[in-house]
């Protein structure tokens, strides 16, 4: 079914959310790096979180763009391929305060998010952990 589909599902009540938690440490997801020379990955803000974009495919990605106002003739977007495991096991902890997961994000009917909560992100990440955010790295 894909990521894209298992979302699809869960939004409708069809599938239970360890599944979908399954499916997206199992994705390679498109992160677009961000336009600075910090070569970061992109980012927003809000809530007092940092959700990093993820995309399930280069369409996803490309409605992103498009979305924020990158039409024709603009700059092709570089990105990383990345496991959904590796982002939320090995990224989030080198990033400073709550970070989590905002997928397909242009996509009204089929974005999620995956916060920074116990079970998504290790327990040193999670807002929800009764230690959350003692030992943070900077930011890369």
């Amino acid at each position: 079914m894909g990521l894209a589909g298992e979302i699809s599902a869960t939004r409708d009540g069809s599938v239970h959310s360890g599944r979908l938690l399954g499916e997206f440490r199992r994705t390679a997801l498109l992160v677009p790096l961000s336009e600075g020379d910090d070569g970061g990955l992109m980012s927003g803000w809000q809530g007092g979180v940092r959700w990093i974009y993820a995309f399930t495919d280069e369409e996803a990605l490309a409605r992103f763009a498009v979305a924020r106002g990158a039409g024709a003739g603009a700059r092709e977007w570089e990105y990383l391929s990345i496991l959904g495991a590796r982002l939320v096991d090995a990224v989030i902890p080198t990033v400073d305060g709550p970070t989590g997961v905002a997928v397909d994000v242009a996509d009204e009917d089929g974005s999620m998010l995956f916060p920074p909560v116990v079970g998504i992100v290790p327990d040193a990440q999670a807002v929800d952990a009764p230690s959350a955010g003692t030992d943070r790295a900077e930011a890369v």
